[in-house]
């Protein structure tokens, strides 16, 4: 009997040990990352991409690494206790070449559709829509399991308000703040 497929969407934090975990139990994982990279949230870019959450540039983690560390791949002791962003992409990297995870990673693909499938009731299958970015071409394919690994941080919610049209200032959605270039003159900053 051939192994089960699973379909993993996102190569980031969670996504990454997914598709360890699939191998460890035996299951053929095939992860869909819509970016050209893996990381995730924790892959820095200095331009906001929509629908892709990214650290700002001066992000330190707040999670100590012992505490953030995979169980099978413990972050090196050159790293510090909290991290700056930079280290833990470096870290994710560090796993999925330790692993060979790369190989099971499609990047600029994303997934349009996921739903059950027509035999669901007998198979457990789902369908599982996704198009390459770079050729556009769409394709649909039957998996045995599928894991959502988005995290929750790649769509912005911007609120309205009273009054937010009459503001004579800048609004800036924390998803599109990158670095203090720009805004070192604004109001007044105190350091204690």
């Amino acid at each position: 009997m051939a192994p089960k497929r699973v379909a993993i969407i996102g190569a980031g934090a969670s996504g990454l040990p997914a598709i360890k975990t699939c191998l460890d139990e035996g299951l053929t994982p095939v992860c869909f990352e819509r970016t050209d990279g893996l990381g995730g949230l924790w892959r820095y870019t200095d331009e906001p991409i929509e629908g892709q959450g990214c650290v700002m540039k001066s992000t330190v983690i707040n999670t100590s690494k012992e505490m953030m560390s995979y169980s099978d791949f413990p972050i090196p002791d050159k790293y510090p206790i909290y991290m700056h962003n930079t280290q833990v992409y470096e870290y994710f990297k560090m796993y999925a070449s330790h692993f060979g995870l790369e190989k099971y990673i499609n990047y600029n693909t994303e997934v349009l559709h996921v739903k059950r499938s027509q035999n669901f009731e007998l198979s457990g299958q789902w369908e599982v829509i996704h198009r390459n970015k770079q050729t556009e071409q769409e394709t649909r394919e039957v998996f045995d399991a599928v894991l959502v690994c988005t995290g929750h941080h790649a769509d912005k919610h911007v609120p309205t308000f009273p009054g937010i049209s009459e503001f004579q200032g800048k609004v800036l959605h924390s998803h599109d703040y990158k670095r203090l270039t720009g805004l070192k003159t604004k109001g007044s900053w105190s350091s204690g």
